[in-house]
């Protein structure tokens, strides 16, 4: 009886050892396939970067001017992206931080004769910034929270009566805008239309970019992306959501800024349209064309929708807009999350958070 009995041990011995062993496995085999997963968006975010470093090299001098007008897009709908995707703000009045920075750096420009790059760039993104800070402190951090509706309807009457604001007032140039600005310029040199005024384009969209990569993926980026799942939550657990709504609709407003700034002196001139709600409802469309809650979905837009727009317009001339709205109505009915969502899974989409413990992720969704 006992030599049967410890048979039976080490049969279930031998039995709890195998479960063991399969749950390791499977566990190796998910973590496996969740890396595997992990790495489609470096391989889009690499792509995209090496095709946009190329593209000098390929493209007609027009094409070139072109394709710096959709970078300077992109890094305007980057800033609505984290507005939008990650904390659940829906601004259609994105727009304003965007056309106030450049009728400020074209007043500079205008007035004051002040075209330094180390100048004007950050007045642009100062001007961003505060009025995203006066925006949202007055929408954002009522004693009450703010419902989606009022911030929506709020921040888009801001961009309207900024349009107006602009077309009224003689000294901004009233519907002509500002025209013939000065060229930005570093020491002696002059950034004209071309090849160089793409590069650093470039390169301030991808540090840019890589900064609120890094934004997203902090501690502060977790606090976002529960924000965005369930705001309730999020304030149970101490959070004030508020707060946290305010800062990044102000580091958006900065985003925008900035690339107002460039705007205005790669185009020569701002006009009222800039601030208005058109543009502010053209950035919403990049993002949801590409996918919100990625960046590079806002990145991929951008250049999709102006590139469609471009090749549209030249091909057919009477119908293209609504040709390109069929498209875009097309991928917001199939394809909810955007294009993005063609390659990219939602657990990626969504990301992960934590560092690595004895040799284990702490990942939260």
């Amino acid at each position: 009886m006992p030599k049967s009995m410890s048979v039976l041990r080490e049969a279930i011995a031998g039995d709890e050892a195998d479960d063991a062993m399969a749950e390791r496995v499977a566990a190796g085999q998910a973590r496996q396939h969740v890396k595997a997963r992990r790495k489609v968006l470096p391989i889009v975010e690499g792509v995209v970067l090496v095709a946009a470093l190329l593209a000098p090299l390929v493209l007609q001098d027009y094409l070139t001017v072109f394709a710096t007008r959709v970078i300077i897009l992109a890094l305007f709908a980057l800033s609505f992206d984290l507005v939008w995707g990650y904390a659940g703000i829906m601004s259609f009045g994105q727009a304003l931080f965007f056309g106030s920075a450049g009728y400020g750096v074209a007043l500079l420009a205008r007035d004051l004769d002040i075209t330094n790059i180390f100048l004007v760039l950050p007045a642009g993104t100062l001007i961003g910034l505060t009025f995203a800070l006066l925006l949202g402190g007055f929408l954002l951090l009522g004693r009450h929270p703010s419902s989606v509706i009022f911030v929506s309807l709020g921040t888009l009457t801001g961009s309207y009566a900024a349009d107006r604001l602009a077309r009224g007032w003689y000294y901004l140039g009233g519907q002509n805008g500002i025209p013939s600005i000065a060229p930005m310029t570093s020491g002696g040199y002059e950034f004209s239309e071309g090849p160089a005024f793409y590069y650093l384009v470039l390169g301030i969209l991808v540090v840019v970019y890589l900064l609120c990569r890094f934004l997203v993926r902090s501690q502060f980026g977790l606090a976002l992306a529960g924000l965005r799942e369930n705001e309730q939550r999020i304030a149970f657990f101490g959070y004030k959501a508020q707060h946290l709504k305010a800062i990044i609709f102000a580091i958006g407003g900065a985003i925008a800024g900035l690339a107002g700034s460039l705007y205005a002196f790669h185009e020569g001139f701002v006009w009222p349209n800039m601030v208005g709600v058109v543009v502010s409802t053209q950035v919403v469309l990049y993002v949801l064309f590409g996918g919100s809650g990625t960046l590079i979905g806002a990145v991929i837009g951008t250049v999709i929708v102006e590139g469609v727009s471009f090749w549209l317009s030249d091909n057919y001339r009477d119908i293209w807009p609504i040709i390109l709205g069929v498209l875009l109505l097309l991928v917001i009915l199939f394809r909810p999350l955007g294009l993005i969502s063609f390659v990219l899974g939602e657990r990626e989409r969504v990301g992960s958070f934590g560092a690595k413990i004895k040799g284990k992720q702490n990942a939260a969704p």
